[in-house]
């Protein structure tokens, strides 16, 4: 059974500070940043603070599933990046990262066939012993995705299948929608095209 969460509008407050005057806010979320999915088919709130902290970003990364050993260990939330972290009982804390930023540095990476459409997937594998490092990219218009893997342990299939099968993505265009529905068509995620200005 999955626990109750308010509906990711009644957040939006909250995220918009994050990207509010002042520009150095931060949220802290111990939520899991949660796909559309279930009877709902709504993102948990966590995925609108990204959205909120990369504005520019047309694509927002999200969590399918979380296979057994394996835990949600939080989401960072400030302007202009975001990220989220993956325990493992095998491969410690921390051993997936994802970080979601305007855009980043591909140099080194080798692009190879996504398993998303609308995203271009790059692989970087820095270190192979006694610890398993590399990064993949995601990068898509105005934004990219880096999921970064730190893995100690002998099977590395398991956690590299992990961020193929059980991340994904939720579009800022259905997001957005999701807001607006949510807040009785009240709050949007974005300021419309015609509320300028700021403090």
């Amino acid at each position: 059974m999955t626990a109750s969460r308010p509906p990711a509008a009644a957040l939006l407050a909250t995220a918009l500070l994050l990207a509010g005057c002042g520009g150095n806010g931060t949220s802290i979320s111990h939520e899991l940043p949660g796909c559309a999915t279930g009877d709902d088919a709504t993102a948990a709130n966590g995925v609108v603070l990204m959205a909120q902290s990369v504005p520019t970003a047309t694509w927002l990364p999200c969590v399918e599933s979380v296979p057994v050993g394996w835990t949600f260990a939080g989401l960072d939330a400030r302007s202009g990046s975001s990220r989220f972290w993956l325990d493992s009982n095998r491969d410690g804390a921390h051993a997936i990262e994802v970080v979601l930023t305007e855009d980043c540095d591909t140099s080194g990476a080798t692009e190879i066939p996504s398993d998303r459409e609308e995203l271009r997937r790059f692989e970087r594998v820095t270190q192979v012993a006694p610890q398993y490092h590399g990064r993949r990219y995601y990068v898509f218009d105005g934004g990219c995705l880096t999921v970064v893997f730190t893995l100690a342990g002998e099977n590395r299939g398991e956690p590299l299948a992990l961020a193929t099968h059980s991340l994904g993505v939720v579009s800022r265009e259905d997001l957005a929608a999701q807001v607006h529905e949510e807040s009785g068509r009240r709050l949007h995620l974005d300021p419309p095209d015609d509320e300028g200005g700021g403090s």
